[in-house]
């Protein structure tokens, strides 16, 4: 195991620690981002409610199958290979509130985040990035045979 994921996995281990003992509440513990944030209806809002209009870049990639069978749960991930990267967030397109999830990444660790996802319908994954207080994208397309979101 490499030295920046023993930390993160260290880190998580000691803040559940805190939370399970009672030392630091719920409320402590969750994001920064409010709820409010994650309740968005489209695209534009959900980049105006996390700072803005990113650039496209080639150092940020997004990764999703090219076609998911079940869209209930698809494997998604996206990464950073621009320096100070402190932010991912995964937004899906078509989904009924397409802001689906933001990492916050600590300095000196890897920005590289996996998850899974609800996918209604084939949409376009975007991943944003945000390194040195700017905003860099990824798109890609995901082709979903069986809807997640209620189909």
């Amino acid at each position: 195991m490499n030295q920046s994921r023993r930390t993160a996995v260290k880190s998580t281990g000691a803040f559940a620690s805190l939370i399970a003992l009672g030392l630091v509440t719920q409320s402590q513990a969750q994001a920064a981002v409010e709820n409010s944030t994650f309740q968005v209806k489209t695209v534009a809002d959900a980049l105006k409610a996390i700072g803005g209009t990113p650039a496209a870049s080639d150092q940020v990639s997004v990764v999703s199958p090219d076609i998911a069978e079940n869209g209930a749960v698809v494997p998604v991930g996206a990464s950073s290979k621009l320096a100070n990267t402190t932010e991912i967030y995964l937004i899906v397109e078509k989904n009924p509130t397409p802001l689906s999830c933001g990492f916050f990444i600590p300095a000196g660790t890897a920005a590289d985040v996996q998850t899974r996802l609800k996918m209604g319908q084939s949409t376009n994954v975007i991943a944003v990035v945000k390194a040195d207080g700017k905003l860099f994208s990824a798109t890609k397309e995901t082709k979903v045979t069986l809807g997640g979101c209620g189909g």
